[in-house]
């Protein structure tokens, strides 16, 4: 295949394993002309630039593909990515009244776009919490950047992101973290257009074999943690928090797993439309 393909994917410590086989031309290597691109504004973009054809892949939140799946995107989970639930903080500003997570309600929560993951795990936090919908307010910020002056004037009272990202924020006294909400489910998923995947199957199978070597010997890259820390400006002792409790996946997604995220999103009304499991999941035999 000649043509270049495009992979987005948030510029998080999660995907160093991407740059790592680009890097090393384990891609061409495979005939295939891969092309990453950074997008810090999170799922919803990524959604968006699948939809368009802007990406042919994306290293999506599980919850934000299906949400958009569910609004038209013709999309197939590919792979399950990172098996593990992502650790959301939830953080005020250094210098807010609030203290804890209970003071929350009614507030308005910063978010990067409506559908993301900032969005849509507001949501399942307002759940965990007791609070009816009506508490949940929102603000839309696009970028970590703009979070830090949404909650800094006063346009935003509370934030959600990864907890490791967030945490030199944290350190350095600009946020506050006040809870952390764990996502129910394994956190990432390779996204690939249907089209994509319906044209170039052998491509597919060939990249996802790639990048399964790379996440599979992922931990055991000596000093992996001081690249980490170095790369991503987090502490040794953070990183290997992160490293700790984070496992990469080389299988596709159970589709138990994927009918629980439909039924949760659907209990809390966040599908435009029903989403048949089946068929998001990405089956290589079947054309």
């Amino acid at each position: 295949m000649n043509r270049k393909i495009q992979i987005v994917g948030v510029p998080e410590h999660f995907n160093l394993p991407w740059h790592l086989a680009l890097d090393e031309g384990a891609f061409d290597m495979r005939g295939i002309n891969l092309e990453w691109t950074d997008v810090p504004e999170g799922t919803g973009k990524m959604a968006e630039l699948l939809s368009s054809g802007k990406a042919d892949l994306a290293i999506i939140l599980t919850e934000g593909l299906v949400r958009a799946v569910s609004e038209g995107l013709q999309a197939v989970i590919a792979q399950e990515y990172i098996a593990t639930p992502l650790l959301w903080g939830v953080h005020v500003h250094a210098q807010s009244p609030y203290t804890s997570q209970a003071e929350l309600a009614y507030k308005k929560a910063a978010i990067s776009r409506y559908g993301s993951g900032s969005h849509l795990m507001a949501f399942i936090h307002g759940k965990n919490m007791a609070w009816p919908e009506e508490a949940l307010l929102f603000e839309v910020i696009n970028t970590l950047e703009v979070a830090v002056e949404a909650l800094s004037d006063r346009r935003a009272d509370y934030f959600m992101w990864e907890k490791f990202t967030t945490q030199p924020l944290v350190d350095q006294g600009v946020f506050r973290r006040v809870g952390v909400c764990p996502t129910p489910w394994p956190c990432f998923v390779i996204a690939a257009s249907a089209e994509f995947a319906r044209e170039e199957p052998g491509v597919l199978s060939d990249l996802l074999e790639t990048i399964n070597g790379y996440t599979s010997e992922f931990k055991q890259i000596p000093s992996i943690d001081r690249t980490l820390a170095n790369q991503y400006g987090q502490t040794l002792t953070d990183i290997r928090e992160w490293l700790s409790i984070t496992r990469w996946s080389q299988s596709q997604l159970s589709i138990e797993t994927l009918v629980s995220v439909i039924d949760t999103l659907n209990d809390l009304n966040l599908l435009t439309n029903s989403v048949s499991a089946d068929k998001v999941l990405w089956n290589p035999k079947i054309p």
